[in-house]
C-alpha cells in the first residue's frame, strides 16, 4: 500500500512546490500583505481575499475538483483504460495546478479587473493558492466517493449557493 501512494504522493508534493516557485517568481507574493495569515477570510470582495488561507472562492475550486474528476474519469473511460484514483489524483492537481499559475498571470488579472467585480484584485498569495490546490483535491475526493449524480447535485447546489451568498459563482466567471 505504501509503495503505490509513495510515488503520485511525491509527485503530487512536486507539482505544488513548483507551482508556489513559479508563482513567486511571477512575482505572487507568499502571504497576504499585512503578513496576517487567516485560516478564513469571508468577505467576498474584501482587500483580504485571495490573500489568506480560505475564502468565499475556495468553494470554487473545490468544485473545479468535481469537474477535474468528471472529465478524467470520462477520458480514462473513453481510453478504455483503468487507472487507480492516486494518478487521477496526480492529474487533477496537475489541471488545478496549471489553472494557479494561468489565473495568477498579468493577463487574467487584468481580465478579472474588467470583466467582474473585483475591481481591486491583483492576484493570489502563494498561501491562498495552495489552499486552492487542496480545495480542489478534496473536490476530487469527493466526487470519486459519492458518485456522478450525487456529485452533480453538489456541484449545483454549492454553485446555487455561491450567487445567492456572493453575486458569484464557479460558472458565471468561467462565462465572464
Amino acid at each position: 500500500m505504501k509503495n503505490r501512494i509513495f510515488w503520485p504522493a511525491c509527485v503530487i508534493a512536486s507539482l505544488i512546490a513548483f507551482t508556489a516557485v513559479v508563482l513567486h517568481v511571477s512575482g505572487r507574493t507568499w502571504l497576504a500583505p499585512d503578513g496576517k495569515i487567516l485560516f478564513w477570510y469571508g468577505q467576498a470582495n474584501g482587500p483580504g481575499t485571495s490573500q489568506h488561507f480560505a475564502d468565499p472562492y475556495s468553494f470554487t475550486h473545490f468544485l473545479h475538483g468535481i469537474a477535474f474528476f468528471w472529465i478524467i474519469s470520462l477520458i480514462i473511460a473513453w481510453l478504455g483504460k483503468n487507472v487507480a484514483f492516486i494518478w487521477r489524483l496526480v492529474c487533477g492537481v496537475a489541471f488545478e495546478s496549471s489553472w494557479e499559475v494561468i489565473e495568477n498571470s498579468a493577463t487574467v488579472i487584468e481580465r478579472y479587473r474588467q470583466a467582474t467585480s473585483a475591481l481591486g484584485y491583483y492576484g493570489d498569495s502563494i498561501l491562498n493558492s495552495t489552499s486552492d490546490i487542496l480545495m480542489c483535491s478534496i473536490g476530487f475526493w469527493v466526487a470519486s466517493q459519492i458518485g456522478f449524480r450525487k456529485s452533480l447535485v453538489l456541484f449545483l447546489t454549492v454553485e446555487t449557493f455561491l450567487i445567492f451568498w456572493i453575486k458569484d459563482s464557479l460558472l458565471i466567471n468561467v462565462i465572464m
